[in-house]
């Protein structure tokens, strides 16, 4: 029997157990991840309840959702007029919204965090919800760059608690990582397993790493990419286009850095830094701190590593 057999069938009637019962479910934060995520849970079957301390950003996401399962429903039942209608009306039933996070979790089977990237804030949040929420109640976050563990050391249900990764855009992109701790026990993994399943998400297994996968291996590599800009070794438009004819990379390093945002990366970077100061592949070029001081972030500020402002 291989490692992941005997870890993901240990436990297997609770697990399943567990996994059914994860219908209600409660998503902290309404931006891009959290209504994307929101969105694709309400599509998909469950009840949904969208929580954000602004009422003015819940209900702009709200809205937001709204549209995005529209044109869902349009690509999805081209042609078929009463089902695209049966799947909005359906889809927009199943989401509400709240201001009161507390609240809010009172019969949630699943609480998907999706809020600021600073770790004292998460921990804040999630011992007010332990505190709240049913026993049974699964807690994840959707950081990107933070320990789980750390996150989840405030809790006293650790066994219940673990990483739901998404990717932007939530309905869009296919893969999600799921985290495991050490504590994280065998049921709670097949339930967030099979709720990502029941997602139509395509999910792999990751431990609490820095970055998990896809950013452990990524961010260093645009680091470097922004490194050879530094040292002179290449242009930045020939270092792009050489790993997009070159590897088939849909975009270069360069280009992606200034769609995810350099202040983002810079983020991510000084906290890696601060955890493991001896690592080298965690560490930044010159070149970016300097961009983010002057407020060049990428597409959002319309420059970064390119001038993305109109002409």
């Amino acid at each position: 029997m291989s490692f992941f057999t005997a870890l993901t069938t240990r436990s297997f009637s609770s697990s399943a157990r567990m996994a059914a019962a994860i219908k209600n479910v409660t998503v902290i934060g309404s931006g891009l991840m959290g209504a994307g995520i929101a969105q694709v849970a309400a599509q998909t079957g469950h009840t949904v309840t969208m929580v954000d301390i602004d009422k003015a950003a819940v209900d702009k996401a709200e809205k937001r959702i709204a549209a995005s399962i529209q044109r869902v429903a349009k690509k999805k039942f081209s042609g078929d007029e009463g089902e695209a209608n049966k799947f909005i009306s359906e889809a927009v039933a199943r989401l509400s919204t709240s201001t009161d996070a507390i609240s809010s979790v009172g019969s949630a089977d699943l609480v998907v965090e999706a809020i600021v990237e600073n770790i004292g804030v998460k921990q804040k949040l999630f011992k007010e919800l332990d505190e709240a929420a049913p026993e049974h109640t699964i807690f994840a976050s959707n950081t990107s760059s933070l320990p789980i563990g750390k996150i989840a050391e405030v809790t006293n249900r650790k066994d219940r608690f673990g990483g739901l990764h998404f990717f932007n855009p939530v309905p869009v992109m296919k893969l999600l990582e799921i985290i495991r701790i050490p504590e994280t026990s065998n049921a709670t993994f097949e339930a967030m397993k099979e709720w990502g399943k029941n997602m139509g998400k395509v999910s792999i297994q990751c431990k609490d790493t820095p970055g998990f996968v896809v950013n452990h291996l990524l961010v260093p590599y645009l680091f470097e990419a922004m490194a050879m800009v530094e040292r002179g070794d290449a242009f930045k438009e020939d270092i792009d286009i050489a790993m997009k004819l070159g590897t088939g990379y849909p975009m270069g390093p360069l280009e992606l850095s200034d769609y995810v945002g350099l202040d983002t990366l810079k983020f991510v970077g000084d906290g890696w830094m601060r955890d493991y100061p001896d690592e080298p592949m965690y560490r930044y070029p010159k070149v970016l701190a300097k961009l983010v001081e002057e407020g060049k972030l990428g597409i959002k500020s319309g420059q970064g590593f390119y001038n993305h402002n109109k002409e």
